[in-house]
């Protein structure tokens, strides 16, 4: 990333396989909080989002219907124009009952504190989290901030204000 009279230019580089483009690279800083803390990696080539790790001192027993942070140990500087949506991993929602308790977290460009996950167990039994785990999975995604038009009137669509099941289950 380049800074020009504060602005931010984005440099995006190209990784390739065997001479075919097969997706775009954005480098993201990051720093470890915690000497034990792990770096974000992708699980495949085309995967979208990366694992972010657990990093604890020892592990952390969540009950059926509790919340409880688990921490990283690392921060990142997420450019401007984009931000770092954390999910649930699949595996760890199916398999152990744990997915973020917000559904996704919003990471701003602006935050550079320690990203924490609130782990939701939506089982009915205890689960353990142990240091090293991955957790949840953080993409980092462009958006537009809107500004926000105050009228009187919106237009007319085919929908209208059909809503939660209006188009059928």
């Amino acid at each position: 990333m380049l800074t020009i009279s504060g602005y931010y230019v984005i440099v995006l580089g190209c990784i390739s396989f065997k001479g075919v483009k097969i997706m775009n690279e954005m480098i993201i800083n990051f720093k470890k909080l915690n000497d034990n803390a792990i770096t974000p990696t992708y699980g495949t080539v085309f995967s979208a989002g990366a694992d972010l790790y657990a990093c604890m001192s020892e592990p952390v027993t969540i009950n059926p219907g509790e919340s409880v942070l688990i921490h990283t140990g690392i921060a990142m500087e997420i450019p401007v124009g984009f931000g770092g949506f954390i999910y649930a991993r699949s595996g760890l929602a199916t398999k152990k009952g744990l997915a973020p308790s917000n559904k996704v977290g919003v990471i701003d460009a602006d935050y550079r504190g320690e990203i924490l996950v609130s782990l939701y167990n939506q089982s009915d039994t205890c689960a353990t989290v142990k240091h090293g785990e991955r957790i949840a999975q953080i993409v980092i995604a462009p958006f537009v901030a809107a500004t926000f038009n105050h009228v009187d009137e919106l237009n007319e669509t085919c929908r209208g204000s059909g809503g939660f099941g209006s188009t059928g289950i």
